[in-house]
């Protein structure tokens, strides 16, 4: 069964052309418009391009943000000014002859990877999508989980500090604002202030207030060990996190995925660590699996187009 998938981003829409193997038969992407009415245009724009040679009828689209039952963006902390846009109804009319689905994007990349990457065969899995911010697809019983309005899966504003830093979502101390490739940064910036980022603040030029992930996650890369004790605190906030939606929903697997990954072992070995100290009956329960995704950039896109499979 043929579909296209298309994943928005903050900065990129890529969509593919693809089978019910997850086969990519082509892929498009262009850089993401301001403004609700640009991106719909925009994402019409990638789905003519897939469907030049082959007119596909089925459509997933994957949205960072709450999207309800009736395929409505309600709202979208990374999209500035993007609320209440009509995502399905505004494509089916902008391409004719599509049947339009849209899911919440990190959801799509859960439900991809899933059925076709680090999490297939698991019934009971969630995805962790670590990147600017922190997203979530979780899997109960087989089915994709949505919630009664469309809105499981935002984990990344789950509050771990009610007195922490402020959230794009309007509250403060998020989940995401330690985990995510934005925590990382800062709690590297801590630690260059502290004097316990030599190396981290030499590849920053010199500035604290430059310090980003990426200079972390080079310093780590080269055996740098205070990069690696940057990691190792961020992997505790990922692991508390981690804890608490495993005492919520006992997952078998939690597939970690988005660009804070390819930081490697040097994050994925301390999130064990960590998690085994912080979930409930660490040594009474079996063991939950802690995974990296396989499918890459592609995920969203991929589980968009999987959703109507």
């Amino acid at each position: 069964m043929r579909s296209i998938g298309v994943d928005v981003g903050g900065t990129k829409i890529l969509g593919v052309l693809t089978t019910g193997e997850a086969e990519i038969l082509q892929e498009e992407r262009v850089p993401t418009p301001g403004g609700g009415d640009a991106i719909l245009d925009a994402v019409a724009g990638v789905i003519e391009v897939l469907r030049q040679d082959d007119p596909v009828q089925l459509v997933g689209i994957g949205m960072p943000g709450l999207v309800d039952n009736e395929g409505v963006l309600r709202f979208a902390p990374n999209l500035p000014g993007v609320v209440e846009v009509p995502v399905r109804t505004g494509l089916e009319r902008r391409v004719p002859g599509t049947k339009v689905r849209v899911e919440n994007d990190a959801s799509c990349a859960g439900w991809g990877e899933r059925l076709l990457g680090a999490g297939r065969g698991s019934d009971d899995m969630l995805l962790v999508t670590l990147g600017t911010g922190i997203g979530g697809g979780i899997i109960s019983a087989g089915r994709l989980l949505r919630g009664a309005h469309g809105f499981a899966g935002e984990i990344g504003h789950m509050v771990v500090n009610p007195h922490g830093p402020p959230c794009r979502c309007g509250q403060r101390g998020c989940w995401e604002r330690y985990a995510s490739g934005g925590g990382l940064g800062r709690i590297a910036r801590e630690a260059a202030h502290a004097g316990q980022a030599d190396r981290i603040l030499e590849l920053a030029g010199g500035d604290p207030e430059n310090v980003r992930g990426e200079h972390v996650t080079a310093a780590a890369a080269e055996g740098d060990a205070q990069a690696a004790e940057v990691f190792r605190r961020l992997a505790w906030w990922l692991a508390l996190g981690l804890a608490n939606l495993a005492n919520i929903y006992d997952p078998s697997v939690f597939v970690l995925g988005g660009g804070l990954i390819e930081a490697g072992e040097v994050l994925m070995t301390p999130t064990r660590a960590a998690f085994a100290e912080l979930v409930e009956g660490a040594d009474h329960r079996p063991t939950i699996d802690i995974v990296p995704a396989q499918l890459g950039e592609r995920a969203g896109a991929i589980g968009a187009a999987a959703l109507h499979w």
